[in-house]
């Protein structure tokens, strides 16, 4: 299962929280590319379901991986 932020991207919308068959019912839907559907296939079934695109891809960067502190102590992204 190999993801990346583009397929994680097609979950922005999902229905959340979601079940494992819930998710693949919406990328189908939304026409998602075949990569990510065969990546739900691959999760193991979440007895509560899946809260966020983290609890599927714990690695999913936030907005706080992208900010940065400048010379003075400001962020910036």
């Amino acid at each position: 299962m190999i993801w990346t932020i583009e397929l994680a991207s097609y979950l922005d919308d999902a229905p959340w929280p979601a079940t494992k068959d819930e998710l693949i019912d919406y990328a189908e839907r939304i026409g998602a590319p075949l990569e990510l559907v065969y990546n739900l296939q691959e999760l193991e079934d979440a007895e509560e379901g899946f809260e966020s695109i983290e609890d599927v891809w714990p690695d999913y960067p936030t907005d706080e991986d992208f900010f940065f502190m400048d010379d003075d102590g400001e962020e910036y992204s």
